[in-house]
C-alpha cells in the first residue's frame, strides 16, 4: 500500500476525448502511478500546472491553441519540471522532443507495452539519485541455482519479447526487463542503443564492419551487434570519445 502513496502524479493532454479517456484509464491502472488528471488542451493544462504538481505529463503534440511542443516549453521553465512523453500519430517531431529533453516519444495508438516502458522510463527520470549503479549486478535465477552477473561483464543487450537476453563473455542469460529501462539505467555505464532492439557497451566494442544488408555491425568480442542507420552517427561519435579519453 506505501508503494501506491508513492506513486507517480501524472496528466495526460489530449483534445481527442476517446483517447484521453483511454490513456487516463491505463495509466490509472498502472502501479506506478497514484494519481492521474486529465486536460483537453494546452491552455487547460496549463492552469492546471499553475495549480498543481505533476511527476510527468503525457503530451499530445497537435492540439488547437497551444500545441504540445509549446506546452513543453512552457514545462521547461517550471522550477521542478515534469518528466515529459510526448503522444503522438507522427514521427515528425521527435527531434522537437529530444530537444526538450523528453523522457519517451509514443506513436498512436499506444499499446499496452509501450505505455509501460514509458512509464518506467518516467520513474526512472524522477528518481533524485544518479541510477548508473542501479543493476550493477544483475540476479539470474534459473529454478535450479542462483547467481549473479556483473553489469561490466555485458558486452551488448539484446530485446527478447518482455525479457532482455545479457551477452557476456561467460555465455548468454535471459531475465525479465524493458530494454528501454537499462538503456536508462545503464546509460551512464557506457550503454548505448544501437538498434531498435540492442545496447551495446562501448568499452566492449572492438570496430565496426560493414553488414550484409549494407548496415554496420558492432564487432564485440560476445559477437556482432547491428547498428541501425538511424544510431551510427550517435555510435561513431561515442567511440570516438571514447578513444580520446583513452589517449
Amino acid at each position: 500500500m506505501s508503494g501506491r502513496r508513492e506513486g507517480l502524479r501524472v496528466l495526460v493532454v489530449e483534445d481527442e476525448s476517446a483517447t484521453r479517456e483511454e490513456l487516463a484509464t491505463l495509466l490509472g491502472a498502472a502501479g506506478e502511478v497514484r494519481a492521474v488528471r486529465a486536460a483537453e488542451s494546452g491552455e487547460a493544462a496549463v492552469r492546471l500546472l499553475g495549480t498543481d504538481a505533476f511527476d510527468a505529463v503525457f503530451l499530445d503534440v497537435s492540439m488547437p491553441g497551444l500545441s504540445g511542443v509549446e506546452v513543453g516549453r512552457v514545462l521547461g521553465m517550471l522550477s521542478e519540471p515534469p518528466a515529459i512523453v510526448f503522444v503522438t500519430a507522427s514521427e515528425a517531431h521527435r527531434d522537437a522532443a529530444r530537444d526538450m529533453g523528453a523522457v519517451d516519444y509514443l506513436l498512436k495508438p499506444v499499446r499496452d507495452e509501450r505505455l509501460a516502458e514509458a512509464v518506467a522510463r518516467v520513474r526512472a527520470a524522477r528518481r533524485p539519485e544518479p541510477v548508473a549503479d542501479e543493476l550493477a549486478v544483475v540476479r539470474i535465477d534459473t529454478g535450479r541455482h542462483i547467481f549473479f552477473v556483473r553489469r561490466d561483464d555485458v558486452y551488448f543487450v539484446e530485446a527478447h519479447g518482455d525479457y532482455v537476453r545479457l551477452h557476456t563473455g561467460a555465455g548468454v542469460h535471459l531475465i525479465r526487463q524493458a530494454l528501454s529501462h537499462l538503456e536508462t539505467v545503464w546509460g551512464p555505464a557506457g550503454f548505448v542503443r544501437v538498434h531498435r532492439g540492442y545496447l551495446v557497451a562501448i568499452r566492449w566494442v572492438r570496430d565496426l564492419r560493414a553488414g550484409s544488408s549494407s548496415g554496420l555491425l558492432a564487432h564485440t568480442p560476445a559477437g556482432d551487434v547491428p547498428v541501425s542507420r538511424r544510431h551510427a552517427r550517435a555510435l561513431k561519435e561515442r567511440l570516438l570519445a571514447a578513444v580520446r579519453e583513452q589517449a
